[in-house]
């Protein structure tokens, strides 16, 4: 069954224009390995060089901060939503 992973708009050019896409992993960091599989370059514009999120990237699981939770190790559960924000100021994703 999966995740559900909601792309914004400045990354849907490496998922073809899609803006929700199915994933697999039992935690965030599982999910953006495989997404990075899926299209490459996900990763690069989402974590720093250390694998972490990037601080002008947020990550919500079923709209909760994952800054909050367990950052990238957060657990997963078939059927959750992912949303990857960008920043309003911040890098370029």
């Amino acid at each position: 069954m999966g995740v559900t992973v909601r792309i914004p708009t400045p990354l849907r050019r490496l998922t073809k224009g899609l803006e929700e896409v199915k994933a697999e992993g039992s935690t965030v960091a599982e999910v953006i390995e495989y997404l990075d599989r899926e299209f490459p370059g996900m990763k690069e514009r989402i974590c720093d060089e250390n694998g972490e999120v990037k601080k002008f990237v947020n990550i919500y699981v079923n709209q909760e901060d994952i800054r909050f939770l367990d950052n990238i190790t957060t657990k997963l559960n078939d059927g959750d939503e992912i949303s990857i924000v960008p920043a309003i100021a911040g890098g370029v994703i």
